[in-house]
């Protein structure tokens, strides 16, 4: 018989674990972190061989999908190394990245090679001036030569990652829409969430009911997608002329935590079994010395049972964590 299920005190089963592989970026998203930060030391973060020791763990207790985010996870060195031993995880089911594409067209085949199947690009805009706006560098064209070489790398699905703001993104949702259509990309929009640097004010929220709405009027009408994992934070939709799919996840007008399933592994080794958690436990001890495989796996079962039922963002009991976005992983 196998492991018990991951399981939390509302009988939630966690099967997927999301990975920082380092808090550094390229960008300076302003949702995301401040234009000024000081980054770890790369002597505190990881290994690759102790990210590949903690999953073969996890995977033993039930995870069977991992997403390898940061910080940006390209500028990681040598990270196809990474998912050439995460892709030799017996077990393992799932293998997925999330990027800002800066550097994906020089490493797109190298990622594949390596058995990456499955990426995420963030994107917000087609804008050159508007992008800079958002993440204070340039960089739309390198971007937008990442998500074809990606394409010609044979990845499948392509999703693009697009954070919707009242007044600063809520009119490139049909650009990007339509973008994605012709490129034959999954485009998911994502509400502005209380996570990063700036000062967060729930009046800028583009809420998913309006992104829908405009996608029908301006695009194409959308119908829910058959066969949706009820698990997943996107909700889908496909297009009634078959010209697509798109993915919308209401963090905040319709929280999903009730069917959460993931955990997340920081950088520099600490499990938080939330987004939004305010308490983390350091695993790196299990890790880096004396392998204690018995005990790094009863402090998983443990992180993954203390979870709350949901983060309470719409409550006045609502906490914003401390750590912004870089350096929790996307």
């Amino acid at each position: 018989m196998g492991a018990a299920p991951l399981l939390d005190s509302f009988g939630r089963v966690h099967d997927s674990l999301r990975i920082s592989v380092t808090d550094r970026c390229n960008l300076r998203c302003t949702y995301c972190m401040p234009e000024e930060v000081v980054f770890l030391d790369r002597s505190e973060l990881l290994t690759f061989e102790e990210i590949a020791h903690f999953v073969r763990v996890a995977v033993s207790l039930g995870i069977t999908k991992v997403r390898l985010t940061g910080g940006e996870p390209l500028l990681r060195r040598e990270l196809p190394r990474l998912v050439a031993l995460l892709a030799a995880v017996p077990g393992l089911q799932d293998l997925g990245l999330t990027t800002n594409g800066i550097l994906l067209a020089d490493q797109a085949q190298a990622l594949r090679d390596a058995g990456l199947r499955r990426i995420n690009v963030s994107l917000d805009t087609l804008d050159a001036v508007r992008f800079r706006q958002i993440a204070r560098r340039d960089g739309l064209e390198r971007v937008l030569a990442g998500i074809a070489a990606v394409r010609r790398a044979g990845f499948e699905p392509i999703k693009i990652n697009a954070v919707s703001i009242r007044g600063l993104t809520d009119h490139e949702v049909v650009p990007l829409a339509r973008y994605a259509r012709e490129n034959g990309l999954e485009m998911r929009f994502i509400e502005y969430m209380p996570i990063g640097a700036d000062h967060w004010e729930r009046d800028k929220v583009y809420f998913a009911h309006e992104i829908l709405a405009q996608l029908e009027q301006h695009v194409c009408p959308l119908v829910p997608a058959p066969g949706q994992d009820p698990r997943a934070p996107a909700q889908e939709y496909v297009y009634t002329d078959g010209g697509g799919r798109v993915g919308l996840i209401a963090s905040i007008s319709r929280p999903f935590c009730l069917s959460c399933n993931r955990i997340r592994l920081t950088a520099e080794g600490k499990l938080r079994h939330c987004l939004f958690a305010l308490n983390e436990v350091d695993v790196k001890q299990y890790l880096r010395g004396p392998h204690d495989d018995a005990g790094l796996a009863q402090i998983i079962r443990r992180n993954v049972l203390d979870k709350w039922e949901g983060h309470e963002i719409n409550t006045a009991r609502f906490i914003k964590p401390q750590r912004t976005m870089h350096a929790i992983g996307g």
